[in-house]
C-alpha cells in the first residue's frame, strides 16, 4: 500500500476546468433528450454529485444534478426546470432507467444519496470515494484532499456554500461543480488499488452494498428535533427547554413557509441565549425586554417576527409545570444515556463499557482506521448497555447485526466485547 505523503495541496497546480470544458445546463426537454442520448452513448461507472442551498432554503433538495461518465463527458441537469409532475417523471424515469443498474461513483455518499433518491434515482452499486479513504485510514478524505493526493491537481472550493437556488447559477459556479465529477472515475481506480492492497476491499465492499440499503429506507422522524438547538444544553430549567421548544416549533414553520434556512430567520444561539434567562433564582418567562436584549433578535429578520416570538412566550409562560419538558431527553431519542452518565444509571455497563470501549479504539487504531467506522458508536452503546448473560462471539454478532454492523465489523469486534467480559 502506498505511503507516500500527500503533497501540500497549496503546491498543486489549479484545476481550472474539465478538460472537455463546462457543458451547457440541461434545463429544457430538448436539452434533455441530448442529455439522455450522450449518456447512452457512454459506457460504465456513472460518476455523480449534486448541490443543495441548505444554508439558503428551508428545502435540502438538489438544486442542480451533476453526472460524468466514460464517453458521455460531463452532463449538468437542472431539476427545478422539471419540477411540474409529466415532467419530472419522464426526464427522471429515463435516467434511472439509464443508469440504475451501472455502478454510481459519489463523494460522501450519505449526504447525496437521499437528494437522489428524493429525485427518483436509486442505486444498486456505488463506490464512495470519501468512505474508501476513511477505510484506507487516510488523515483527509474530503474531495480536494483526495484528488491533491491521487490526481496531483487541486480544486478551488470557493463555491461550496453557495445559493444553488440562485437562477441563473453563474458560469463560475457551473464551472465548480462540473469540476465535482471530473476525477471521481480516477479517484475510484486509485482508491480500489489501495483497498485491494490493504485487504480491505471485502469491508468497502459490503459497506456500499448497504448505502444502497440504506438510501431507500423510509425516513424515521427525528423524536424532538427541538432538542439540536445549539447551546440548548446550557439551560438548566424545564420552563426555559420548553422556550426553547416553542421558538424552535414557531421559527421551523415561518421558515417552511419562507423556504428559508432557519438560520436566515433566527439563529440558534439567540434562542438559546433567551432560554438561559430562566434560571432556579428567575422563573419569570422573558418578555419584550430580554427579547430585545439579545442581539440576534436584533436583527431585521427576526424583528420582522417580533409578535411571532412574544406570543411564543406567552403561551410558554401559561404552561402548567407537568406540560414542561424535561432539562436533559433521552440520548439522540434511542433510549440510551450518554456514556458518561452509565456509572450512575446502569453500573454494569458503565464497567463493561470501561473495559470494551479502550479495546475497541485500540483495534481500530492496529487497522489504520477511524473507530467510528469500525463500529458505530450507537451500535457499540446499545449492545453494552443492555448485554444478555451468556456471552458467545455468535450471540454478540447478532445483537450487532440488529444495530446494522456490516459482517466485517461483526467478525472484529464481536471477539474483542467477549474477550473482555468473558
Amino acid at each position: 500500500m502506498s505511503s507516500a505523503p500527500a503533497p501540500e495541496l497549496d503546491d498543486l497546480p489549479v484545476l481550472a476546468a474539465p478538460v472537455g470544458g463546462v457543458p451547457t445546463v440541461t434545463d429544457t426537454p430538448r436539452a434533455r433528450s441530448a442529455a439522455i442520448a450522450a449518456l447512452q452513448a457512454g459506457t460504465g461507472a456513472v460518476a455523480i454529485d449534486v448541490e443543495r442551498a441548505q444554508s439558503f432554503r428551508y428545502s435540502g433538495k438538489a438544486y442542480l444534478l451533476q453526472l460524468k461518465r466514460p464517453g458521455s463527458g460531463i452532463i449538468l441537469i437542472d431539476p427545478e426546470a422539471f419540477e411540474s409532475a409529466e415532467a419530472e417523471v419522464a426526464h427522471l424515469a429515463a435516467l434511472q432507467k439509464l443508469i440504475g443498474d451501472e455502478e454510481w461513483i459519489i463523494h460522501a455518499a450519505t449526504q447525496d444519496l437521499p437528494n437522489l433518491v428524493q429525485l427518483g434515482l436509486r442505486p444498486t452499486r456505488l463506490f464512495d470515494t470519501e468512505l474508501a479513504g476513511r477505510l484506507l485510514g487516510l488523515p483527509k478524505v474530503g474531495l480536494a484532499a483526495l484528488v491533491g493526493r491521487y490526481c496531483g491537481v487541486r480544486l478551488l472550493k470557493e463555491h461550496a456554500a453557495a445559493d444553488w437556488s440562485k437562477r441563473p447559477i453563474p458560469g463560475e459556479w457551473l464551472t465548480y461543480a462540473a469540476l465535482d465529477v471530473e476525477l471521481l472515475h480516477e479517484l475510484r481506480v486509485q482508491l480500489l488499488a489501495e483497498l485491494t492492497e490493504a485487504g480491505k476491499q471485502e469491508w468497502a465492499r459490503q459497506e456500499f452494498e448497504w448505502l444502497c440499503r440504506w438510501a431507500v429506507r423510509p425516513i424515521a422522524s427525528q423524536p424532538d428535533p427541538w432538542r439540536r438547538t445549539s447551546g440548548s444544553h446550557h439551560v438548566h430549567t424545564p420552563r426555559g427547554q420548553a422556550i426553547v421548544r416553542e421558538l424552535w416549533t414557531v421559527r421551523d414553520k415561518l421558515a417552511r413557509e419562507a423556504d428559508k434556512a432557519p438560520s436566515k430567520i433566527v439563529q440558534d444561539k439567540a434562542i438559546s441565549e433567551l432560554a438561559s434567562f430562566v434560571t432556579r433564582d428567575h422563573p419569570a418567562v422573558p418578555g419584550v425586554r430580554e427579547l430585545r436584549l439579545v442581539d440576534g433578535f436584533k436583527r431585521r429578520q427576526a424583528r420582522a417576527h417580533q409578535a411571532n416570538w412574544l406570543a411564543a412566550l406567552d403561551r410558554v409562560a401559561q404552561l402548567p409545570k407537568n406540560e414542561l419538558p424535561p432539562v436533559r431527553g433521552s440520548n439522540a431519542g434511542n433510549g440510551i444515556p450518554a456514556p458518561r452518565n452509565w456509572e450512575r444509571l446502569n453500573p454494569d455497563a458503565w464497567h463493561r463499557w470501561e473495559r470494551v470501549r479502550p479495546a475497541v479504539v485500540a483495534l481500530a487504531a492496529d487497522l489504520n482506521l477511524p473507530v467510528e467506522n469500525l463500529i458505530s458508536p450507537d451500535a457499540l452503546k446499545h449492545v453494552l448497555w443492555g448485554l444478555d448473560a451468556g456471552l458467545s462471539t455468535e450471540s454478540v454478532s447478532a445483537q450487532l447485526a440488529g444495530r446494522d454492523a456490516r459482517p466485517w465489523q461483526q467478525e472484529l469486534v464481536a471477539p474483542v466485547i467477549v474477550g473482555k467480559l468473558a
